[in-house]
């Protein structure tokens, strides 16, 4: 991995604001070379994965942060998921030429869905319009209004790269006039500097009479989860029937993962296995 794919969260002790940098190259090549599309939606979806990357940061919790949106105009679904330690894998799926230009422009007419999963607790889900010039405004936009939290979010992607910088007011700062001050030097940030810069020349660009503390840098990665097992269990529950019938016509089960391209094949001995195992797995529990 890339020494430039990392996040930086970074603190602003007197002012009760927090902010965080993420710069992706490894990891956003990786990711894009298993997506298919033209430059917009491609994006887009650079863009989706330095913001769920940033938010996962800002909460505490073990498990995954995920965005999803469909729309019903030239991006059909985007999807961004990055999980507490920093792992992350995304697809966006989109017509041909997709316009450039607000949201509305590239999705139609839909919604973006925020969902927190922990791991040991139940998911909690925002829902963001898709609206807006673009996907930082959709999420300052949630910030303001479902969690009233002050929030300035910048993101960019390019075919190398993708990159972001965030600045939140933390719960319960009530204090505006530091807010007011923090956000009129970082509106000076432009995207060549958020593209060329790393995080400590950028702090120093913008708030270079700040009293800041920043935190060491965190490894971010591509990273997919699925596997066999994952597949078996999906297949489990479409039950032998489906999948028989869908071995009668085509001769095997092939399922492709959407994230990384891996594809997995189930042969007719493959299934009988799944379910024998089952069904003796069921009967060893109920032995008496």
């Amino acid at each position: 991995m890339s020494n430039q794919d990392f996040l930086h969260r970074f603190l602003f002790e007197e002012q009760g604001i927090r902010g965080e940098w993420i710069q992706l190259t490894d990891s956003w090549q990786a990711i894009k070379k298993n997506q298919q599309g033209p430059e917009p939606a491609q994006q887009l979806l650079g863009q989706a994965l330095a913001a769920v990357a940033m938010l996962s940061a800002t909460i505490k919790f073990e498990g995954s942060l995920i965005l999803q949106a469909q729309g019903d105009g030239a991006i059909k679904t985007l999807v961004a998921q990055a999980t507490h330690d920093r792992k992350i894998r995304g697809l966006i799926r989109s017509d041909a030429f997709v316009p450039t230009g607000s949201l509305e422009d590239m999705f139609g007419s839909g919604n973006l869905v925020l969902t927190i999963k922990p791991d040991h607790a139940d998911p909690y889900q925002g829902i963001i319009a898709l609206q807006g010039q673009n996907l930082a405004m959709a999420f300052e936009g949630y910030f303001s209004q479902s969690e009233q939290l002050k929030t300035r979010l910048w993101l960019f992607a390019n075919d190398t790269q993708a990159v972001g910088f965030l600045l939140q007011q933390l719960p319960g700062n009530t204090d505006s006039s530091h807010w007011e001050h923090i956000e009129i030097l970082a509106n000076t940030l432009k995207e060549h500097e958020l593209m060329t810069l790393n995080c400590q020349q950028i702090l120093y660009r913008l708030f270079h009479e700040e009293n800041i503390r920043l935190f060491e840098a965190e490894p971010v990665s591509f990273q997919c989860i699925c596997s066999k097992a994952r597949i078996e269990t999906i297949l489990k529950n479409l039950g032998q029937e489906e999948l028989d019938s869908i071995l009668r016509e085509r001769g095997n089960v092939e399922v492709g993962c959407e994230f990384c391209n891996t594809n997995y094949h189930f042969d007719a001995i493959d299934i009988t296995k799944l379910f024998s195992s089952q069904d003796f797995a069921q009967s060893s529990t109920t032995r008496h």
